[in-house]
């Protein structure tokens, strides 16, 4: 089996691929001190709590946090006898390379984003990504990465505000009963939420605008499907799109005979 891990800059997730579906998924906070070995007392516990029976047999990464990387090296080949593809360094092949400025790097959850959007969703869309940062991943009509937008996310926002201003309190994002609050937590909300709706609705437009064909809407992230709630915001939510984009790309290196 296929074990898809996908290292954020708040949250790591584990995913087990068989094949045809995922058949488990777990998920801790990044850490880039925690070793091979904490890695994988955490993995095997949760593992053995589900009663998953799982032979990896191998393992791809994708990780905007570089000092992880070779920790989980190391953990893919001491627990697992592979060598991890991981995505975004030379040796990992993408279907389309990523058109973008001459030296500019394409972070590797984009990229796994691109690949799964094509394949799933056809070209010419985008990709709204709810996670650390709300990214918007625009995808050409062969599947191409040509660009997007990086806006800070949602729980950043929250504790930026917290923290820069003394008197408001840390809230959780929910959608509130109104616009106008009454009370300091539902203007802090308020302005969260229908702040966050109104920044993806005006920066899908203005992609869209700037891109001159029509563009399909993908949301994806942990925050989606609660922004989903305060408008159309998007054609269709795909909550494990960059997981699939992982297992796309290790497919496509394994047909090209690169592993």
């Amino acid at each position: 089996m296929l074990l898809a891990i996908d290292c954020g800059n708040t949250n790591t997730v584990f995913s087990i691929w068989d094949g045809a579906e995922f058949v488990c998924t777990i998920r801790t906070s990044t850490h880039h001190s925690r070793t091979a070995d904490a890695y994988f007392t955490w993995y095997s516990t949760l593992i053995n709590h589900y009663g998953i029976k799982a032979e990896i047999t191998d393992v791809v990464v994708s990780s905007t946090v570089p000092r992880v990387v070779w920790n989980l090296r190391v953990f893919a080949d001491r627990f697992f006898g592979c060598r991890p593809l991981v995505v975004g360094k030379p040796d990992c092949l993408l279907p389309v390379a990523p058109r973008v400025d001459v030296g500019a790097v394409a972070g590797p959850d984009r990229l796994a984003n691109a690949v799964a959007a094509f394949n799933r969703h056809g070209g010419d869309s985008m990709v709204v990504d709810f996670g650390t940062a709300t990214n918007i991943d625009v995808v050409a009509h062969d599947g191409a990465y040509i660009g997007g937008v990086i806006a800070p996310g949602v729980n950043l926002s929250l504790e930026a505000l917290h923290q820069g201003a003394a008197a408001l309190p840390h809230v959780d994002v929910t959608q509130p009963d109104k616009v106008i609050g009454t009370n300091t937590v539902g203007c802090i909300q308020s302005g969260i939420f229908w702040g966050y709706v109104g920044l993806v609705q005006g920066l899908v437009q203005r992609v869209k605008d700037e891109y001159g064909l029509p563009m399909k809407v993908i949301g994806t992230g942990g925050l989606a499907p609660l922004f989903e709630q305060g408008d159309q915001l998007y054609d269709v939510i795909d909550h494990d799109l960059t997981m699939h984009g992982l297992v796309d790309i290790y497919d496509y290196n394994k047909e090209q005979g690169n592993l």
